[in-house]
Order: structure tokens, then C-alpha cells, then sequence
């Protein structure tokens, strides 16, 4: 049955940091939700682009050349091949669109790497 998601109520399942979870699906991408604090391994995606939409708090995006800042309601593509490091200063709020299946640490493994995500 299609019925509205609730970022909110989906954000509030859970506590834990850099551990996505998957809300729904469309055209062979995942649209997932996330809570960050502190730095994300630096790492890119070879083969599908990585969405990243701010809803609360500031998230940084470290790039090799430099950086992008984003607030709520601001939102960012970053190119596949990139390398990037997320990181947050304090808790934030995000909503990331992935290929289905991508691991959320792309070509490099790292300890924030996540085998299978949870769908919620």
C-alpha cells in the first residue's frame, strides 16, 4: 500500500551514527537516512553519483580540493570517481540517495563500512 514516509519517524527509530538505513526504493536507487557526528572515512563510488540533502544540523563534504558546507535544506551531488569525506561537528540529519546496494564506504572498506544496511 503507498503511503507518505515520515523522515521524522524514521529518524527517530534509531540513535546511532554513520549507519544508514534504507526508507525506500525507486529506479534502482535507495533513498536512505542517516545520523552523523565526527569524520566519515575518506573514500569515492567508481560506478553511480552520491546524493547528499542536509534536513538538520551542518554537514561538511571534504573534498581533495577543498570543501562543501551544507545546511538544512541544502543538498549536494557528488560526482562518481570523487573522493570525499563526510563530517559533522556536531549530530546532523541527512538523507542520502545511492545505487542500489552501494556500499556505504564505495571503493574503500573502512570501519564505518556497513555489510547489509537495515531497511526501516
Amino acid at each position: 500500500m503507498l503511503q507518505a514516509i515520515n523522515l521524522a519517524e524514521k529518524l527517530g527509530a534509531f540513535s546511532d551514527h554513520w549507519n544508514p538505513r534504507i526508507i525506500a526504493q525507486y529506479n534502482g536507487n535507495e533513498i536512505r537516512v542517516a545520523k552523523i557526528a565526527g569524520e566519515f572515512s575518506w573514500h569515492s563510488h567508481a560506478d553511480t553519483d552520491e546524493l547528499f540533502l542536509v534536513l538538520s544540523g551542518e554537514l561538511v563534504i571534504d573534498l581533495r580540493d577543498g570543501e562543501i558546507r551544507l545546511s538544512p535544506g541544502e543538498m549536494a551531488v557528488i560526482p562518481r570517481g570523487t573522493e570525499h569525506r563526510p563530517r559533522a561537528a556536531s549530530e546532523a540529519h541527512i538523507l542520502l540517495i545511492d545505487r542500489e546496494g552501494a556500499s556505504n564506504t564505495g571503493d574503500q572498506p573502512s570501519q564505518f563500512t556497513r555489510a547489509t544496511l537495515q531497511r526501516i
